[in-house]
Formats: structure tokens, C-alpha cells, sequence
């Protein structure tokens, strides 16, 4: 495919996958601190090329870490107060909740995996020491829990194949849940691997609520999560994050991809560039051998067997504390549990192109010499300071990886690292230049006229948390506090209200319905470009109702500086469109020829539009059985294959990595022989297809039901977007071939394929007396 000025087309709207997710924390340690060994110069050290794998005691790790000068780790909680932890999260209070996934491999083969025996706890400083000495189990018996949000006294909740969401209140002060209410209702089951469903939720500041995967974001209104669907399907995995304005940033684990999804709200649809992010911040340079790699040896550096790129991406973050050196602020962390590693890269913003650079050349930010760190999230936390969730765990990846003659099967058996559960750290890191905040939380007791002073604060935890709680109290006696300012007044605050002020209290006043156009107004004329930006943003909502007088105002912002404010104002007006919000747009693109962003922004909406279109007609004149076998078979492509695929079937190139997995158009393989597809399912395939080799196999999708796989084989062979129009394949069918194909755990290669092609009799007619429909 050919790229156009540095752009991957291919990378319009796709889905992410495997790693883990979200998390968040409280106040934290200074009683006890462990100086990690970094080295006057920060120079990278391999400590062993196979490294032992029997566990240490959290002190013993600390001391493993190697971070630059200055930087140092804390034990905030461990083991046996916590177990196997994947998420945090603080509430208002900072009352911290852990997720647990108790039951995650415990062996090789995930026995027990899904026992309702997962845990969601609180934990609480109450000496003010920064390290957790009160636990209580505030939700028990859950199914590998996997995304918590604080909202007021609420924590929603969602779980592991279910697709609900959950809110557990604590009625009484015990520290346990003892109310539990049904906020989204999704009876649907996912049967997605573990890794491949929702992996984290944020409230982000235009009060939305987004997870890391699929089409949907939420909106909290009186207790209730309503759903709006998107343009494309967001793939995240274990995590997400968000800057000081708003811009969400997901990552993708399966090819490896560390930044996707960083250009443009998922409102407006999935954007990528091929050099969104340097070559160097896909390459992780751990300090240890990471033999349990995925890949196996082709993963590892010759030299010194480390991991020679990202497999299991995770827990990203993006900085927004104070009490670390101010260079950090707006940095993306990434976290990588195969490499122990966590990654620092630098954000700039080039004409309003988002772009990430490898902040240490051939060395990572923190890094360990201890085999069962397992970093999976990363936060910044209300006193400032950034914090490291490590499930401390033996075996990282999810069993359908791991089977018996898998690479990481053998060494897994070899190296006995099923043995190593049971565990689980909360880290801080701190500076040595700063004392962390110990003033601890008290945001749900506090009234609004306060919460209001905090929209002001150098900590972006407390911020976010201000504006959400005044939005969940929808108290309207700080409206006209609010709308001072956000024109710039002082009002209540100490001092005039900075730039992020401003912001948050235009996003607060549209949370609460309040925003009106003089506010509006004066925010267009703002003199920071952000606020200029957020203003035209929450403008959508008079653009919803076709309001000339502001349609006219935004025609004013066409030829702004920034290009921020004038790509923003193109999207808003892409979305609703009148023939004068069309004309602007029309002029917005004539006027900016070399704005990247803005024109491939347009051109991959038009064709997506195209493309659906086309599948609409061409899904039109198959049978009603047939056309519900691809409309599913759509969903699932677009959720999981287009991760290593693309959504366009054509791969996915970025950062330089080679493709993850082969293309699918024009491939003789979706084409042809339908049983020779089925097989390919059910057992994954590895090794060289077409004489290349690619980074990771294909797993099997066997633990699906025979509706299942075909419904995405019908889709890969009738989508227009794939270029393919072949007959669907039926459950029939599948039934038939899995009942006929022998189990091959390690997965078949090209070669068995064909040779299983050449030893079986062609099937000529599948159809059965009550298989008709199909035909």
C-alpha cells in the first residue's frame, strides 16, 4: 500500500488487544524508602542474561530497579494485603480501590480461571505516612474484575465475559459494599479472551466516560449510563489515559503498537499516522533476559537475550502531577510487564500532529533485574507523585499463548514459573528535589464553592476530580462562579484562573447544561489557544440545534494561529452539518492544503462513509441468514482481527514495526478453499506465510462456537473493504471441519495446511435438508 506523506491509511479505525489494564492510587510512602541503584551517568546495565525467577521480598525488588538520577521507589502496599493487583483507582476521599484478578494463570493451562473468586479492595492511610495499613475486601466474588471508576460514593465496576456495568456503594462506613446497582445493561455475552475485552474506563473532560475498547462511550446521568456509539471501534487494551486537555491515548499489545489513537477524539473516528511515534519507542532495552517472550527467540536481542520490541504494551499514563521534576509533566509512560520495563516518551505537537519520541537513547526510564515485576498500570496520584501497579506474577500471558508445545508453554514448565503467585506491589516513585503532598483528600464531604477552588490545582488528579464531583452534585449555585472563570475573573480562586482553570470550568459548566454564549463568546477570544480550542469543542452543542449566531461566531475562528483551534473547528463542523457549516469546513480544508491532520482526518471519514455504504449494499442481496452471519462476522473483524490485520484487511505499519500479522486482501487463502480457513481458526497458524515471517502467531480461536468463526470467515470473504466477494461460511460447515481436524496445540503452519488440503477429500456439497437458507 502506498503511503502518502507519511501517512498509513490502513490505520483509520482499528481495535486493540492483550495486556492489562487501568489503574489509580493514594497518599504513599515516605516511612520506609529503598534508594533503586541508578548510576551518576543513568547508564544502562544488563544485570543477567537468564535471570532467576524465584520471587523477592518488595525490598529486595526496589532494590533491583534502576531509574535516573535522583529518582527513587516507595513501597506503598504488597502482599498479603493485596494479591495479584490490575487496577486502581482513588475515590474522592483518597480511598484507594484495587482490582485483583485472583484466579489469572495460575498455571499454564489458566485452571480455575474464571472462578467467582476475584476481589475489588480498599485500602487507607490512616497515619498519613503514605503506606497503606487498612484493608477491608469492599467487593467479593467476582469474575477477574477489570475496570473501576470512582463516580461521588459510587465505584463502577465491570467484569470479566460480561458486558454489563456495575455501581457498588458502601451505605453504612464499614469499608464494604452493600448496595449494588445495574448502571448499563449489555446482556450480550463476550467471549473475547480475557485480553481482548474492555481493559479500563476514564471520565475524560468533555464528561465523557470511554473505555479502551469497542464503540461506545457513556455519559453519567442521574445514576444511569447512557450510551452513544461511535464512528469506529476503539481497541485499547490494559489501559488508558488522558493529557491536561482532554486528548485520549490508547495502546495496542497485540502488534505491539505502544501510542495508537492519539490524533483526534474517538468521536470524530480512529486516526493514526505511520510516524505518529520515532522507531526507537517501539524497542524496549530491558536489564535482564526476557526468554518468556511471546516470540520466542526471534523477540530477544542475540547479545544479551533482552526483548528486542514491544509484545505486551500496557497501564499507559500520561504524567500530570506535581511533585516530580516539572520536565515529566505531559510525559507518556508506558508500562511493559514481558521487559519490566516502563517507557518515558517526550509529546510534541507539531502543527497539531501528535508525535512521541523515545525520552533516553537505548535505555528506558525504569527498568528491573527482578523476573516477576510486572508493571501493568501506571498513574499519577493526588499527592503528586507517579505510581506503579505490579501484578508481581509469574506467568503474563493468557493461556491461549501457552499451551503444551508453545514456546512460552516450554519455559514456562522449564523455568517453573507457575509457582510464582499469590503476590502483588503498589509502588510510588518520588524525587529527591520534591516532598510529596500529605494532604490528604476530602473532596466528597467538601462543599461546591470549594471543589470550585480546585479547578486551579498544579495536579491534574485533583482537578479532574473537582469538575466531576460538581457535575455528579449538579449544583447549580456555582454556575455563575464557574462562568467567571472562565472568562478569566477571579472569582473565589486565590489568584486569576490560569489557562486550565479556564478549561475546566467550561467543560464543568457544559456537565451541568450550564454553558450559555456570552461565555462562549468571550472563550473564543481567549487568548491561550487551548481554551480557544475546548470553546469551539463544546460548541457542538448549539451546532446540534443549527444556531446562526454562533455558527457565525465560529466562522471568525477560521484563520486562527493555532492549528489546534482551526482542526477543532473542522471536526465540529464535519459533525453537523448545515450548507454553512459545510461551506466553512470546505473552506477550512482549501486553506490549509499542508495540514496534515486535518486532510487525512477528512479523507479516511469520507471513505469510511464510502465503505459503509458499500457493505450496507452488498450485505442487501444476501439471504437474511447469510446477512447475519456477516453483519456479526463484522463486529468480531473490527473487535479483534483488525488488530493485527487492520481494519482494512491491508496490516497495520507503524513506528516502523514490521506488520504484526499478513495482510488479507487478495490473499488466495480468504478466496479459496473454505475448509483450509476453518482449519487455520481453529488450530492458529505460525511460521513463514508467503515466505515471510512475521512477529507473532495466530492463536486459535477454537474455544469459539462453530456461529461464531463463521461468521467472521463470511465477513473476511464478502467485505467490500476487504476487496472479497466469496460465498459465507457456515457453522454447518465449521461443525463439520472441527469434528474432522485433528488438535495441533503448537498451531499449523502453511505447509500443514496444504498438505492437510492435499490429504482430504474435497467436501462438494455441505448443505443439509435443513440448510436451505443457505443457499
Amino acid at each position: 500500500m502506498r503511503l502518502h506523506s507519511k501517512l498509513n491509511p490502513t490505520l483509520k479505525s482499528y481495535l486493540f488487544s492483550t495486556c492489562l489494564f487501568a489503574l489509580s492510587l493514594l497518599t504513599s510512602s515516605c516511612n520506609q524508602s529503598y534508594k533503586a541503584s541508578s548510576g551518576s551517568d543513568f547508564t544502562r546495565v544488563v544485570q543477567d542474561t537468564n535471570p532467576p525467577v524465584e520471587p523477592l521480598s518488595p525490598e529486595a525488588s526496589i532494590k533491583k530497579f534502576q531509574l535516573p538520577p535522583g529518582y527513587h521507589v516507595e513501597l506503598v502496599a504488597s502482599e498479603p494485603m493485596i494479591q495479584e493487583p490490575v487496577a486502581l483507582a482513588w475515590d474522592g476521599n483518597g480511598r484507594l480501590y484495587v482490582a485483583e484478578m485472583n484466579t489469572y494463570m495460575t498455571d499454564a493451562s489458566a485452571t480455575g480461571e474464571y472462578a467467582p473468586t476475584s476481589r475489588i479492595k480498599r485500602l487507607e492511610d490512616t497515619d498519613g505516612d503514605g503506606k497503606m495499613d487498612k484493608s477491608t475486601i469492599f467487593i467479593d466474588s467476582l469474575v477477574l474484575p477489570r475496570t473501576i471508576l470512582p463516580i461521588g460514593d459510587q465505584l463502577l465496576v465491570g467484569i470479566t465475559n460480561v458486558q454489563h456495568i456495575w455501581s457498588y456503594r458502601d451505605t453504612n462506613g464499614d469499608g464494604k459494599a452493600d448496595e449494588k446497582k445495574i448502571v448499563f445493561k449489555n446482556d450480550a455475552i463476550d467471549s473475547r479472551n480475557l485480553e481482548h475485552q474492555n481493559g479500563g474506563m476514564i471520565w475524560n473532560m468533555d464528561n465523557w466516560i470511554y473505555p479502551t475498547r469497542d464503540n461506545l462511550r457513556y455519559k453519567y446521568k442521574n445514576g444511569k449510563l447512557l450510551a452513544d456509539t461511535l464512528v469506529d471501534n476503539m481497541i485499547g487494551q490494559w489501559g488508558m489515559t488522558t493529557d491536561n486537555y482532554g486528548r485520549l491515548f490508547y495502546s495496542e499489545a497485540g502488534p505491539g503498537l505502544p501510542a495508537v489513537q492519539i490524533q483526534q477524539n474517538p468521536a470524530y473516528g480512529a486516526l493514526n499516522f505511520a510516524d505518529q511515534y520515532s522507531e526507537d519507542f517501539t524497542k524496549p532495552w530491558p536489564i535482564i533476559g526476557t526468554i518468556d517472550a511471546q516470540g520466542g527467540r526471534e523477540a530477544l536481542r542475540p547479545e544479551d537475550n533482552t526483548l528486542n520490541k514491544f509484545t505486551s504494551g500496557c497501564g499507559q499514563s500520561i504524567f500530570r502531577g506535581d511533585r516530580l521534576p516539572a520536565d515529566m509533566q505531559g510525559d507518556y509512560f508506558i508500562a511493559e510487564p514481558v521487559g519490566r520495563i516502563i517507557k518515558r516518551g517526550k509529546v510534541s505537537n507539531r502543527d497539531g500532529k501528535i508525535y512521541i519520541e523515545d525520552a533516553y537513547k537505548q535505555k528506558d526510564w525504569l527498568a528491573s533485574a527482578d523476573m516477576n515485576f510486572r508493571p501493568i498500570n501506571t498513574y499519577t496520584g493526588p499527592d503528586g507523585c507517579f505510581y506503579i501497579v505490579d501484578m508481581y506474577h509469574g506467568i503474563i500471558q493468557e493461556s491461549e499463548w501457552t499451551k503444551p508445545g508453545s514456546y512460552l508453554g516450554g519455559i514456562i514448565q522449564q523455568k517453573g514459573l507457575y509457582k510464582n503467585r499469590g503476590m502483588g506491589r503498589i509502588y510510588r516513585v518520588v524525587h529527591d528535589d520534591f516532598k510529596r503532598n500529605t494532604q490528604r483528600p476530602n473532596l466528597l464531604n467538601e462543599p461546591s464553592s470549594q471543589l470550585v477552588n480546585y479547578l486551579d490545582h498544579p495536579n491534574g488528579w485533583w482537578r479532574d476530580n473537582a469538575q466531576l464531583l460538581l457535575i455528579v452534585r449538579n449544583d447549580q449555585s456555582i454556575v455563575p462562579t464557574l462562568k467567571q472563570i472562565a472568562v478569566g475573573e477571579q472569582a473565589s480562586l486565590a489568584k486569576q484562573p490560569g489557562p486550565l482553570a479556564r478549561i475546566h470550568a467550561l467543560w464543568t459548566l457544559e456537565g451541568l447544561e450550564a454553558i450559555d454564549k456570552p461565555t462562549l463568546f468571550k472563550a473564543f477570544t481567549d487568548t491561550d489557544a487551548q481554551v480557544r480550542k475546548a470553546a469551539v469543542w463544546i460548541s457542538e452543542y448549539y451546532l446540534k440545534k443549527k444556531d446562526p449566531v454562533v455558527i457565525a461566531k465560529l466562522t471568525t475562528l477560521k484563520d486562527d494561529p493555532s492549528a489546534d483551534v482551526r482542526i477543532q473547528l473542522a471536526l465540529s463542523l464535519r459533525s453537523h452539518q448545515t450548507p454553512q457549516t459545510q461551506a466553512l469546513a470546505k473552506k477550512l480544508l482549501a486553506d490549509n492544503p499542508k495540514n496534515e491532520l486535518m486532510q487525512f482526518s477528512f479523507t479516511t471519514f469520507a471513505e469510511s462513509q464510502k465503505i459503509l455504504q458499500a457493505e450496507q449494499e452488498r450485505t442487501r442481496n444476501l439471504s437474511p441468514v447469510d446477512r447475519a452471519l456477516v453483519t456479526q462476522g463484522a463486529t468480531i473483524f473490527k473487535q479483534l482481527c483488525a488488530t493485527c490485520h487492520g481494519p482494512d484487511g491491508k496490516g497495520i505499519t507503524m513506528g516502523g514495526k514490521q506488520m504484526p500479522a499478513p495482510p488479507l486482501v487478495g490473499s488466495p487463502r480468504v478466496k479459496g478453499d473454505k475448509t483450509l480457513l476453518m482449519q487455520l481458526l481453529l488450530n492458529g497458524m505460525r511460521g513463514p506465510v508467503d515466505g515471510k515471517t512475521y512477529p507473532d502467531m495466530m492463536p486459535s480461536m477454537a474455544s469459539n462456537d462453530d456461529k461464531w468463526i463463521a461468521s467472521v470467515l463470511s465477513y473476511v470473504r464478502n467485505s467490500s473493504e476487504l476487496g472479497n466477494k466469496s460465498s459465507v461460511v457456515t457453522p454447518e460447515e465449521v461443525a463439520y471441519t472441527r469434528a474432522n481436524t485433528p488438535v495441533i496445540p503448537a498451531g499449523m503452519t502453511q505447509q500443514e495446511l496444504e498438505i492437510f488440503k492435499l490429504g482430504r477429500a474435497e467436501r462438494t456439497n455441505w448443505s443439509k435438508p435443513d440448510d436451505k437458507a443457505h443457499k
